[in-house]
This record gives structure tokens, sequence and C-alpha cells, in this order.
């Protein structure tokens, strides 16, 4: 011990002093690394329990900020039913991708009306916003009692800007999906619009409603939004100029049946479907979403000359030589058939087509019969409704019981009614070669053919396309000429029929037109509906002063935009494929 004390002693860092406490214990190193391991230990098990405490705490005020306040998006979400949101529609382009309907998110404005102050003071700050809602609604609303209420869906974001600068307590915006159309009503018939919900109400819309919500990429339609225009804007120019109740046109690529441009005025702009006019009367706004070309069924008068005669050269009832005596009218019963400029003498096909005789008509059609006539009208699609991509498609009205009389007045298109659709269906068959097509508002893919049926004779198909250039050329449609496009057609002009009898002054005037003719790549059906005779047209209202200018300035304008080149019009090439032999030589 003296030793050990002495040592110490000698510690020269350790002062002279220091003596060790008699009862301290000694301290090894192990031991005193776990006594601070075990302090450790129990900081951070005293460290989680009040982690754990502070995190139940801060929930628990969460839940009671969350359920006490106002009209946060937690609270409109606990206050209205739970519903996943409607599903995203698919873009709708055009043929060459221009933009027909889109899908953009649009704020939603509700209340919740426990928290509006004033309701009277808030009613009289938003409808000052918003002037087109009813004062007395937005009150009602406001001081139901209700957590939640709408008060007005899809903003625009003026509107929105607007109602946040009140800054009225109580209101909140929500998110939602609008559909938009960005060209207004240009299409809104083919296109169609959707309900506050983006289900599809009308048109391709509604008709591919289930595609359009499924499809990852745009639908394709086979419009051209040029040549809308185009339509659009010289039906809206006749109907304007003859002071008409309404017009309506379709041009279809008739090797393909595909709709490139489709108008029925008056129109609407899907954008506001509802929205009408306070001017306009009920039946007005309903007409104007009235499709006219396939909902419309209409007596088309002298364009059904086309189905007539090419039955009578398909069945070999008569030829491009033979002919009918259309000297004096037919009595028959109590009706009289009679033609609106007769030549009072014995005509030939050709000049019974050209110059559109009644009287001719009607015999060819009998010397067919009436089973020939029905099987015929119908391989072209006339007794059933169309099939289109659209669910506003009407049925056709013909006689249920197929007598003499029915036999002739369907030859000149009186007795029967069909929609503008069918009508087009049926020309580009007569003038293709004698296939019918499906009509679609699809574009068909590059390197896609379409399945038709035949339905005539390519013979019968080349007679009609002389024929109906020949109309064109020295009939009643001298005006359709476009130079350089070698157009071919038929006009009609027939009384509208109310309460059975034949209105004289209320007609129906249209013409259908093809282009070329002597190599069809289009038809062009356009129709304008109780027009009115002008100065300009010595007051006569029928197709050949209305409609059939109008077809003329809309080949030339379109014919570029669809890659038509114009030729020679009396080229040998042209002249071949559409001279009728039977004539040549004869002044006509």
């Amino acid at each position: 011990m003296m030793l050990a004390a002495q040592r110490l002693d000698e510690n020269p860092c350790r002062p002279r002093h220091f003596r060790p406490p008699p009862c301290a214990p000694v301290v090894t190193d192990e031991r005193q690394a776990a006594l601070i391991e075990t302090c450790r230990a129990r900081l951070v098990a005293t460290a989680a329990v009040f982690a754990v405490v502070f995190l139940v705490v801060a929930l628990r005020l969460a839940g009671i900020v969350v359920l006490s306040s106002g009209p946060a998006e937690a609270q409109a979400g606990r206050s209205r039913p739970a519903a996943p949101p409607p599903p995203a529609r698919a873009d709708i382009v055009d043929r060459n991708g221009k933009l027909l309907a889109t899908t953009l998110n649009s704020p939603s404005l509700y209340a919740d009306p426990r928290q509006i102050l004033d309701p009277d003071e808030a009613t009289r700050a938003i409808v000052s916003v918003l002037p087109h809602l009813s004062p007395a609604e937005i009150h009602a609303k406001l001081t139901s009692g209700k957590s939640f209420v709408w008060i007005k869906r899809r903003l625009t974001p003026r509107q929105q800007y607007a109602i946040n600068r009140l800054g009225i307590p109580g209101l909140q915006f929500d998110n939602e999906e609008r559909r938009v159309y960005p060209y207004g009503d240009l299409a809104s018939h083919v296109v169609g619009f959707c309900g506050i919900d983006n289900n599809g109400l009308a048109g391709v819309e509604r008709a591919l409603d289930s595609t359009v919500k499924a499809g990852p990429g745009p639908i394709q339609l086979s419009l051209d939004a040029r040549v809308q225009f185009v339509l659009h804007e010289e039906l809206a120019r006749v109907i304007a100029e003859f002071s008409a109740k309404g017009g309506a046109g379709i041009i279809m690529d008739v090797r393909t049946g595909e709709i490139v441009a489709m108008v029925s005025l008056p129109d609407f702009d899907p954008n506001h479907p509802t929205a009408t006019d306070p001017r306009l009367s009920a039946a007005d706004a309903k007409e104007r979403i009235f499709n006219k070309i396939t909902l419309g069924v209409y007596e088309m008068g002298s364009v059904f000359k086309i189905f007539n005669t090419a039955m009578a050269l398909d069945y070999g009832v008569t030829s491009m030589t033979k002919g009918y005596d259309a000297a004096r009218p037919i009595k028959i019963g109590r009706f009289t058939i009679d033609d609106f400029h007769g030549k009072h003498r014995w005509l030939s096909t050709p000049e019974i087509f050209m110059y559109s005789s009644n009287i001719g008509s009607a015999r060819m059609a009998v010397d067919a019969g009436a089973e020939r006539q029905r099987n015929f009208l119908g391989r072209l699609g006339f007794l059933q409704p169309a099939t289109i991509e659209l669910d506003e498609v009407a049925k056709p009205h013909y006689p249920k019981v197929w007598r003499e009389i029915n036999v002739m007045t369907i030859a000149y298109g009186h007795g029967i009614s069909v929609s503008p659709l069918h009508v087009v269906t049926a020309v580009a068959a007569v003038v293709n070669g004698g296939v019918l097509y499906r009509p679609t508002l699809r574009k068909m893919q590059p390197g896609s053919a379409p399945i038709g049926q035949q339905v005539m004779s390519p013979k019968t198909s080349e007679n009609m396309r002389k024929l109906m250039r020949s109309v064109v050329e020295f009939g009643t449609a001298k005006f359709a000429a476009a130079p350089g496009y070698v157009v071919g057609g038929k006009t009609g002009t027939a009384e509208k029929n109310s309460g059975g009898r034949y209105q004289e002054k209320k007609l129906l005037s249209s013409f259908v037109g093809v282009f070329p003719m002597h190599d069809p790549k289009y038809a062009i059906l356009t129709l304008v509906d109780e027009p009115k005779g002008t100065k300009q047209s010595h007051g006569y209202a029928t197709a050949g002063w209305t409609v059939v200018p109008a077809t003329s300035r809309i080949i030339q304008r379109i014919g570029p935009i669809l890659g038509v080149q114009p030729v020679d019009e009396a080229s040998p090439a042209v002249t071949r494929a559409l001279t009728i032999e039977s004539m040549q030589g004869k002044r006509i």
C-alpha cells in the first residue's frame, strides 16, 4: 500500500493532496459501456412514447378540423354522394386531323349554404357575374340549409376569376371535364353533342359513345372540314337569297361510300345545344336540332327518275333507242299525270330523262311492273332505314299495296318518301359501275377496300352516266355546269304534301350532281325547303334556279380541295365516254 501511495504521489499530473475516496467502487471499462448503453435505450424508448402521443393528438386535431370545416374539398366529398369521375372521351377529328371535338377541364361552382353569411347579398353578387341564372333559384339554394348545392356547372376561366373576386365564404369550385367543339355549328348534326355528365346525346357522340369513351386515340371521321365549310356557306347563301325555310346538302365519295360533308340548316352550336334564340318558337328551336339529311323523309320529285330509268334499262324494259308517247296526259281514276313543260310528242328514253317527262317515266314504270319496281328500289336500299354511324335515322314511307297508280307516281318521285341520305347512296351506285356501298362517317384507312353489292349491270351504269351528263348539257340543269369538272345530274322539284293535299307554293327543290361524270368520284345532293321566287329568278323557285347554280359554285370550290383535276370537256376521252350514240347528229 505504501508503495502504491508513493507511486500516486509521484504522478506529475495528479495534485499532491489527492486521495481516492475510501468507499468509491472501482469501475472497469466494460461496466462503464454497459451503463451508457442502458441509458441510451431508456432515452430512445421515452422519445418513442412521446412521438406516438404527439402523433395521436395531431391526427385527432386534423380530424376535428376537417369535420368542422366549411366547403373544403373533403367536406364536399363527404356531403355529396361519392361517384367515380366520368371516363375521358377521345377527341373527334376530321379526315385531315382537324379537331372537331375535345375534352377540357372546367371548374364548376358549388356552395355550402350553412356558411353563407348573407344569402340575399350572395345571390345578388353571384347573379351579377352569372346573369343568366335565376335569382329566385339561387336564393332558394343558398337558404336550403343543405351542406352542398350546385350553383353553376362548367364555368369559363373568366367566370371563375370573377366569382373568386367576390370573396364570398361558402363558395368553392370543383374541377370537371367539359366537351368542347372548336368549329361550333360547322358540323353540329354530324358530331352531335354531350350532356352535362359527358354522355353522348346526339350525332356521332351518341352513336359511337362507347367507342369514344374507350378509345385511347382520336376518332377520325370521313368529313373534310374545308369541304364542310364550303357546303355550309353556299347552302346558307341559297336559303337567304330565296327566303327559304331551310336547306341541306351531302357530298359522298362514290368509290367508298365515305361522306366528306353533311349539312342541315338551320343548325345549332353544340357548345350550347339547349341555348335557343328567345325570338324562336319551340317548333323552330326543335327544327335546329333536326337533321334533314338522315331524319327528314321527303318526296324527292324528279330526282327519282334516275332510279326509274336505271330500273327500266337494267331489266331490258327499254333501251337508249326506244321511247314512249308523251303527247297527251295520262288519266287514271281521278288523277291526271302531265308534264311541267311538255314536248307533246313521242320521246326517246334519253329525251324522257333529259326533259324530265312525267308521262314518259310513268309509262316506262308500268312496262316494268310493280314487282320489278319494288325489288329494284329494295336493292338500292330505299325500303329500309339507311345504315350509318348515327342514331338519328328515319324510316322511309312507301305504299303497303303497290297498285298501278303507285307505280306511275313513284316513277317521278311521288308516293314514296325517303331521306336525302338514301338518294345520294343510291346515286353513287348508279354511276360507279353499279356497286352499292354502305354510307359511312368513318375515314377509310389507306389500303382498305370497302365491301359493296352489285345492284345493277356496269352497262346500265354507263348509260346512266351519259343520261345524267345530258341533263347538264341540254336539259334542266344547265346552270350546274362547272368548267373542267364534267358535271352531270338530275333536278327535282316536288310540291310538299300537307294533310293529304299537295301545296303548289310549298316546294322542295333538289339537285343531285356527280363529277367528273366520265370518271365519277363524288356525288353531291343539295336541297332547299320552301324557297320563294325572286326578281332575278323571274319568280321561279324550282331547282334549276335555286340549288343547281349553287351546286356549280360548290363543285368549283371543292374540286381543287379534293384533288380533282380539271379536264378539257371537249376532249375525245370525255366525249367518247359520255356521248349518247342514238342521239348523234340529232338536234336536242
